[in-house]
């Protein structure tokens, strides 16, 4: 084959390197626009991981890079005159310049052309005169802009300005420092790359960056390669006592907006994108060297291994994309967490610590207690001391989710909540005895609290027949009877969600085509303004009059008053998901031009007046938590900053706890699914606003509650479909951390049960195999020792955590 490749930074080259190995016979020439020993950055860090990859491809390229890495285990959070280490985590770094070296020496011994100070041809011609071009020409990619109708890239620019700097102030571990100035936080990220220096990465919000005179310091033009010496003399005062004298060293640095890159395809015919002109992640997860690396090696192992060009590149696509999309995932976590730094500034140092280390949701909990069992054990008894302080519990060290939670009169045993989910298993909106199993069953699965799905103020207010209903005599006696057992049977405790489907009623049951209307026995759908929800299939609402949100206010305050005769314990208000009150708040489904509509404010006013009313009704001593749809996924809809807004209006109305949910508002929406993808909007509610929050959404494991938890990003966690899959789970969670308490009592009759069974014959006693026992396995705590002269480099002694 007659491969060009379009850049000669690190995935370039080693693409080109492994190709050639695989394929000798093929003529590889890569063309990189500066000279060989030109480079932009300082260091590059990777993984165990990437690094195992990289040895067994190529040991000869892992051998030369090995000599020269810097090796360390430590991160260090300085924040608040303190210094918070966690160990065990494993990081290899060297200086870029140095890795550019070996690749290129590494090409040239085989037989790899490299045209430096060389301007690519035109990426068409290219492809015209070549079996293949891998266009690893960086996040400006021309390659991709030539055929930008194909590859279809989005780019997201970020709200951080960050300047990559370098310094001779040799870091011993990764180091974040969070430093408070006169014009907002600002932090660094720093690590060592070598004997002689360290990456220096200064970030700010852009309010922070403008507030510092970094706007008007910047040059709006620079030449290339050029670096902002302005702005570089104000960082040098700004963190003086960082650098403790140190220089500041500078390669073509210059304040820059993070740009996500996502591309829709990463071919064009031959022409294949690699590494930052496919993708970009950001730089806090040390991602974009690690990926063009795991790129290249992925396209050089489908050539290999596919029997034509097509089906190679197809199948490096398949493979890579996913891994890129979870590597983006957490990048963007990290980003944002980052971007929003300002809200977590009242934490505690030992909760800061814990929180940025599991910013990206890929380190957690269950991950800290295995690299450094110390630093979890120290956040853990943190965690403890600071709820009791709260008034939250004893004290006792138990996993963050058994320590117990207080809302006004009401003490939850622990953090765990089922989440409110549609059952549509009522007639006329009765609850039966299949609600009496469910919402019982979950309670003695040990959750704290059992929320019911929600449950409707009218027979007009119903999503689809089979919803249930507090609006009829019958009603109360049924959900008496569920109250009564969850009481008499359990110590969970159980609420009462109220809402109204609005414009999203009269649907068949979920399993029988959701949001598809009724056929037959439909009734008259509603809503702040006559916008269907599927335009041409659903009913088209008719929109409120005045003595109408009467009426549905009245409904609401008559069910609450039901919900205290009936012994619940908690009412929840749904605001979200596109049902009625969800619909009067977002703009996409409320135009009217009266009090009720027009700004925020407007749109809030008719689900406050709902809530208060209800507040006035329920017992004081009983909490009340609002659902919300904290963002509605598409433009021109409620976004995560409006959601702030809407919990404070909440709070200020006496709700004690926002439960945060998203979407679901219209079909329109474009959701960014992932690993507890809603946590964000609750962790900035709770920061931001001051009020409790409860997480939901794609959160399954006792390790996420855990993390969410003593993170600080919520004080409860909503769990739907875990308990569906297993209604004891809560009970199996305590069992699988050890923990026997109070916060998990299984029921007496299920007690010899609480411990998991053996699962054969691996189970047994183990034999004696070593003569001389060893210790428990220490937590690594190495740190970089560059080497004296004429020395050895390499980790140094250990450092307590």
């Amino acid at each position: 084959m007659r491969i060009a490749v379009v850049g000669g930074g690190p995935g370039g080259l080693y693409f080109a390197a492994l190709a050639k190995q695989l394929a000798p016979g093929s003529e590889i020439t890569v063309w990189e626009r500066n000279a060989a020993d030109d480079t932009f950055g300082f260091g590059v860090v990777f993984s165990d991981e990437t690094l195992g990859g990289i040895e067994h491809a190529d040991p000869e390229i892992y051998r030369a890079m090995e000599r020269e890495f810097a090796r360390w285990d430590d991160i260090d959070v300085h924040v608040k005159g303190q210094v918070i280490t966690s160990g065990g985590h494993g990081f290899a770094a060297l200086a870029r310049r140095r890795l550019l070296q070996i690749l290129q020496q590494r090409c040239a011994g085989l037989g790899v052309t490299v045209r430096f100070r060389t301007e690519a041809p035109d990426a068409r011609a290219l492809a015209a005169s070549h079996d293949l071009v891998v266009a690893a020409d960086g996040a400006n990619s021309a390659t991709r802009a030539a055929f930008a109708a194909t590859f279809r890239p989005g780019l997201d620019v970020r709200r951080c300005r960050y300047m990559w700097l370098g310094t001779d102030l040799v870091f011993d571990a990764f180091t974040f420092f969070i430093e408070q100035t006169p014009f907002g936080v600002m932090q660094v990220h720093g690590y060592p790359y070598d004997a002689a220096g360290s990456t220096f990465i200064v970030e700010m919000h852009d309010e922070v960056w403008r507030e510092a005179g970094f706007g008007t310091l910047a040059a709006p033009a620079l030449p290339p390669g050029a670096s902002d010496e302005a702005s570089i003399a104000r960082i040098r005062e700004l963190f003086a006592s960082v650098l403790g004298g140190h220089a500041v060293l500078a390669n073509n640095s210059r304040w820059t907006s993070f740009t996500t890159l996502r591309c829709e395809n990463w071919r064009h015919g031959n022409v294949v994108l690699l590494g930052d002109a496919a993708h970009t992640a950001h730089f806090s997860i040390g991602s974009g060297t690690k990926l063009a690396m795991e790129d290249a090696l992925a396209l050089a192992a489908c050539l290999h291994e596919q029997p034509d060009l097509d089906a190679a590149l197809g199948a490096y696509e398949a493979e890579r994309r996913p891994v890129v999309a979870s590597t983006q995932r957490a990048a963007q976590a990290s980003l944002e967490w980052f971007e929003n730094l300002g809200q977590y500034l009242n934490q505690e140092p030992e909760q800061f610590a814990f929180n940025i280390m599991t910013r990206s949701r890929r380190v957690t909990h269950g991950n800290l207690r295995l690299r450094d069992p110390e630093f979890a054990a120290r956040i853990d008894a943190w965690f403890a001391g600071h709820e009791k302080r709260r008034g939250m519990g004893s004290g006792d060290l138990v996993p963050p989710m058994f320590q117990p939670l207080r809302l006004r009169g009401l003490e939850l045993k622990n953090r765990v909540v089922v989440s409110a989910m549609d059952m549509y298993s009522a007639a006329d909106g009765t609850p039966s005895d299949f609600h009496l199993v469910h919402l019982g069953g979950k309670a003695l699965g040990g959750a704290g609290l059992v929320m019911t799905e929600m449950v409707c103020v009218s027979p007009a207010g119903r999503i689809t027949p089979g919803c249930a209903g507090m609006y009829a005599p019958g009603h109360e006696a049924a959900w008496r009877r569920i109250t009564g057992f969850v009481h008499g049977q359990s110590t969970a405790k159980i609420g009462l969600q109220l809402g109204h489907s609005g414009r999203k009623g009269s649907t068949r049951l979920m399993w029988e085509g959701m949001d598809e209307p009724l056929s037959d026995g439909n009734w008259e759908v509603c809503g702040p303004s006559p916008i269907p929800y599927l335009p041409g299939t659903s009913q088209v609402p008719r929109e409120l009059t005045a003595a109408d949100l009467a009426e549905i206010k009245q409904q609401f305050l008559n069910a609450t008053l039901s919900a205290g005769r009936c012994g619940f314990d908690l009412v929840e208000l749904h605001c979200a998901h596109g049902y009625l009150l969800s619909s009067f708040i977002s703009p996409v489904t409320n135009r009217r031009t009266d009090r009720y509509g027009g700004s925020l404010a407007g749109r809030l006013r008719y689900p406050l007046e709902v809530f208060a009313a209800m507040r006035e009704a329920w017992p004081a001593g009983k909490p009340m938590t609002v659902r919300i749809s904290a963002t509605d996924w598409c433009p021109g809809g409620i976004t995560g900053e409006d959601a702030v807004e809407i919990a404070r209006a909440f709070q200020a109305a006496g709700a004690d706890a926002i439960d945060v949910s998203t979407g679901q508002v219209t079909p329109e929406e474009a959701p960014a699914f992932g690993r507890s993808y809603q946590t964000p909007f609750a962790d900035a509610i709770r920061n931001r606003v001051g009020i409790a929050t409860i997480a939901v959404g794609m959160i399954s494991s006792y390790d996420d509650v855990n993390s969410i938890i003593l993170a600080g990003r919520a004080d409860l966690c909503a769990l739907g479909r875990a308990h569906l899959y297993d209604p004891n789970w809560t009970l199996h969670a305590a069992a699988e951390q050890g923990y026997d308490g109070p916060a998990a009592a299984w029921p007496d009759p299920w007690r010899a049960g609480s411990r998991p069974p053996q699962a054969g014959r691996g189970d047994g006693p183990r034999p004696r195999l070593q003569l001389i026992r060893e210790g428990e396995p220490a937590t690594r705590h190495a740190r970089w020792r560059p080497a004296a002269p004429g020395g050895p480099a390499g980790p140094g002694a250990a450092r307590s955590g």
